[in-house]
């Protein structure tokens, strides 16, 4: 399905880095950079000296989105200080899936100028105004943190109250209490001793049952019966 109503809006183009490279050099390392272009507008990388087949850039440019056109040219070269710089490879990057989901991070294949691979380039692009965004990939969001009503959730009928930690003992302010001994008074009086109604008197009292023993008239010992 073709995308339409581009005209003007932005698109970004992040520039991860490169994946096996093809060596230009015999002796030392490459010193590779990207070229980015899109209708008339180009776009240069710095140079990752000593990246060698796997260079890393980390750029960010941003291109302005024309009707109609939906790619963009990249090309990879190796700086050089004394003679012309070495071409590694170029390719094209289709912007459907960008401009249709708003996200893509494809590596993109380059070619030699007799169409042999030599190497891949990693961009991430990203189009604000797709009409249907992806989710993003990075892994599921975690769900919303609810605060729960009681500390361990509600606790069953008939269970004693929560109690969030046990109740200290308190310890009175002054030793004996100040109510004690009780008001009845304690300890009780001692009682007199002896007891006023020990030993019986005697002689007994007439009519009681004590009496005093009398001399015995009858044989003794007593005959057996």
């Amino acid at each position: 399905m073709a995308v339409s109503g581009i005209h003007g809006q932005t698109l970004e183009v992040t520039v991860v880095g490169c994946n096996r490279l093809k060596d230009t050099e015999w002796i030392s390392r490459q010193d590779p950079y990207v070229i980015l272009e899109y209708g008339t507008t180009k776009f240069r990388t710095r140079t990752c000296t000593d990246g060698g087949k796997n260079p890393k850039f980390q750029e960010k440019f941003i291109f302005s989105l024309v009707e109609g056109l939906h790619e963009l040219q990249i090309a990879v070269w190796n700086s050089n200080t004394i003679t012309f710089d070495d071409f590694i490879g170029s390719g094209k990057v289709q912007l459907h899936k960008v401009l249709t989901h708003g996200y893509d991070d494809t590596p993109w294949p380059i070619q030699s100028k007799h169409g042999r691979c030599t190497g891949e380039t990693r961009l991430i692009l990203h189009y604000a105004n797709a009409a249907n965004k992806l989710a993003t990939n990075f892994g599921p969001s975690a769900p919303p943190y609810l605060t729960p009503s009681t500390p361990y959730g509600s606790p069953p009928p008939g269970a004693a109250p929560y109690l969030p930690y046990p109740i200290p003992y308190l310890y009175p302010s002054a030793y004996p209490p100040s109510g004690y001994p009780p008001a009845s008074g304690y300890p009780p009086p001692p009682l007199p001793y002896p007891p006023t109604a020990y030993p019986p008197p005697y002689p007994p009292l007439q009519g009681t049952s004590y009496y005093t023993p009398g001399p015995y008239t009858g044989p003794y010992p007593p005959p057996p019966y």
